[in-house]
């Protein structure tokens, strides 16, 4: 996921059922706890727990976007096909755009868990 010491992650989602094997790894490269959205910082990542019947993803990817540095990239966790929960791969590629947001991977991050990676777009150059 391309984290180090040092980044800051806020983590969107948590529920009982989120991988805490992965949390504890992400916390270990980093040397630091997650943040919550009751925080005011800005970070370096954003981490969210999404599943089919949580709301409303493009919403949930603006408000992250809201604490996510120039540079930052924000990922989407959501259960793999089979498991409770299971977002399809093309609502997330719908949702992206919307809020303003490229997806640049996806890829199987956890035993029941899938991750997607998008990043800001940029603006054209002037």
């Amino acid at each position: 996921m391309g984290f180090k010491e040092g980044d800051l992650i806020l983590e969107v989602g948590r529920t009982s059922g989120c991988d805490e094997n992965l949390r504890a790894q992400l916390q270990s490269i980093t040397k630091s706890q997650f943040v919550d959205s009751h925080a005011q910082e800005v970070v370096d990542a954003v981490i969210i727990w999404w599943r089919d019947g949580d709301g409303d993803l493009v919403d949930e990817l603006m408000d992250g976007l809201t604490y996510l540095s120039e540079a930052g990239s924000l990922w989407v966790l959501t259960p793999k096909v089979g498991r409770n929960g299971h977002v399809e791969p093309s609502d997330i590629q719908d949702a992206a755009p919307t809020a303003g947001l490229t997806q640049t991977s996806s890829f199987s991050i956890a035993p029941d868990w899938s991750a997607t990676r998008l990043v800001a777009r940029k603006s054209a150059k002037r």
